[in-house]
């Protein structure tokens, strides 16, 4: 009787979080796409630093993903949701750094920069501050 209401407990926190996951795969996806397949950028797209915007974009976007269904809970206050939104932006920037390790390594034709590294992390910080204004209860 417990296993099974745990096992539907966990099917709804999973089923939560099935966006976030997914996208989180897309992003895998993407770091681990070898050079040589990259769209070249151009002139315009190298001046406004497109490729960082994609990086803040593409991360905060994961990171906000995550940070939904743990809003949703309805027993977490708000000094909770805070704790657990930063470890989610905390977590964004580590997994942004695991992914230019794995391109400098494991990916033909990509390299680790640094700069890609510091926008997913700005992507994680900028999930954060969005996720305490617009997700937590005022």
């Amino acid at each position: 009787m417990f296993l099974a209401a745990y096992m539907r407990s966990f099917k709804l926190v999973f089923h939560s979080f099935l966006p976030a996951i997914i996208w989180w795969l897309v992003v895998l996806v993407l770091m681990c796409t070898p050079g040589k397949d990259l769209p070249e950028l151009g002139f315009w797209a190298e001046l406004i630093n497109l490729d960082k915007i994609l990086h803040v974009t593409v991360f905060g976007l994961m990171a906000f993903l995550f940070m939904l269904p743990i809003a949703a809970r309805q027993n977490a206050n708000s000094k909770q949701l805070k704790q657990a939104f930063i470890k989610i932006a905390i977590c964004t920037a580590v997994w942004g750094l695991t992914t230019e390790f794995i391109q400098e390594f494991f990916v033909p034709g990509r390299t680790f920069d640094l700069l890609d590294f510091a926008a997913d992390a700005v992507g994680g910080l900028l999930a954060y501050f969005l996720g305490k204004k617009y997700l937590l209860n005022k």
